[in-house]
């Protein structure tokens, strides 16, 4: 499988990454793989990544991938985020999740005007910002911002971030909808509340956060409507990066995980297979058997057919922030369809190998249990579900109203 992600990566459009400097990141995310096998098991017991694999992550610098050079971040592309967030997944899916929603929600910072992102990296250029999309309906209009309280489930990432990015509905004064925002508030002024149990992904620490009466200042609302629009109030137009189109960078980001979820599992049931015999059968090796093989085929076919959908669909919105364009609305359709095929077949792929592996897979020492937990967890996030993306894409193309979410 090695070889065959090497060169989809070779063969990929250019993404405006500098080789050496995309090939050193992903380099430094596969040589924390060792510490976050080794810490995979504690990471899910406790519901959190382990302290060890957030520091080391930290000090490899891959919190700030998507920090702008501005402040001594990356500024990477969407093309980066899924290489490095893959080669994490595949030591640990629920610890590359964690990385992968930071990341992004670093991402949304710096669409924000110049102010609000000063008042989270100026002080502190390594501070981290978990985010939630799902509003919370209680707010009020005061002089120079909101007032906002309430409740954000699935927080991923709020165990290790300094701020968190949270969906805010504004209503007039009598009571219809206003306006949709993503609000920064500092942690200091929230609280957790501990919810997230769960049977995979269990080491995302995906938790609940809490917020009484936050005041919220203007420069600090991101109005979602002008975001999905790409009319982003960042004053900093020169930086490429963040002129990719919003919704298609927010819902690929989902797939990094799964793909290295795919590859380990792949890798996994390849290396055990000359040493595992088919019960009940002559087969004294699993891979002298021809049906074996073609399990193996089979699951190998989906893992690079997802690799190679997200891939493409991250060079083209690279590629669109590079021209500064919206990408079009049956392309946004297709890459919200792009984000739950992937994690299809991901998760069709991890299937196969564990009927092809044998129901050993499933002993609680085996890492094939817990991959295919966290990548079926993962893909039934309500931004990748397939059904409803597959929707969306089959409107566009027939010109049908989009009734269903403004969120392509």
């Amino acid at each position: 499988m090695q070889a065959t992600v090497e060169t989809i990566r070779a063969s990929k459009i250019d993404a405006g990454e500098p080789a050496d400097t995309l090939n050193e990141l992903v380099a430094k995310a596969a040589a924390l793989q060792p510490l976050l096998m080794k810490n995979a098991a504690e990471s899910e017991k406790y519901r959190r990544a382990c302290d060890e694999n957030i520091a080391a992550i930290d000090n490899a610098g891959l919190f700030q991938l998507m920090v702008p050079r501005r402040y001594g971040g990356h500024e990477g592309t969407l093309r980066a985020h899924l290489e490095v967030s893959a080669a994490l997944g595949e030591a640990c899916g629920g610890t590359a999740w964690v990385v992968a929603l930071i990341n992004v929600c670093a991402w949304f910072t710096a669409l924000f005007p110049k102010q609000a992102q000063d008042d989270v990296w100026g002080a502190n250029p390594k501070a981290r910002v978990s985010g939630v999309f799902t509003p919370s309906s209680q707010s009020r209009r005061v002089e120079g911002g909101l007032v906002v309280s309430g409740k954000w489930y699935f927080s991923s990432g709020s165990l290790h971030a300094d701020w968190a990015a949270i969906g805010v509905i504004e209503h007039d004064q009598n009571g219809a909808f206003k306006k949709q925002y993503l609000a920064l508030v500092p942690m200091s002024e929230l609280t957790i509340e501990d919810t997230w149990f769960t049977a995979g992904m269990r080491a995302s620490g995906s938790n609940c956060i809490v917020g009484n009466d936050v005041f919220i200042p203007e420069h600090r609302l991101l109005d979602m409507m002008e975001a999905i629009e790409r009319r982003y109030p960042t004053e900093c137009k020169d930086e490429a990066a963040y002129r990719a189109s919003f919704v298609p960078f927010a819902a690929l980001i989902l797939t990094g995980p799964q793909l290295g979820l795919g590859r380990a599992a792949l890798r996994y049931v390849i290396e055990k297979a000359a040493q595992r015999p088919i019960t009940y059968t002559s087969f004294e090796k699993q891979s002298d058997s021809t049906m074996f093989q073609m399990q193996i085929a089979e699951a190998a076919i989906k893992i690079d057919n997802a690799h190679l959908r997200a891939f493409r669909a991250a060079d083209e919105i690279d590629a669109a922030a590079r021209r500064d364009e919206q990408l079009d609305g049956v392309t946004r359709a297709r890459v919200r369809a792009d984000t739950g095929m992937v994690t299809t077949y991901v998760t069709d792929a991890i299937n196969t190998l564990l009927w092809a592996h044998g129901a050993g897979g499933f002993a609680e020492a085996s890492p094939l249990q817990r991959w295919w937990r966290d990548s079926n967890t993962a893909a039934r996030h309500a931004v990748g579900l397939p059904a409803i993306g597959l929707e969306l894409y089959g409107k566009a193309l027939l010109g049908v109203e989009n009734n269903v979410t403004p969120l392509v």
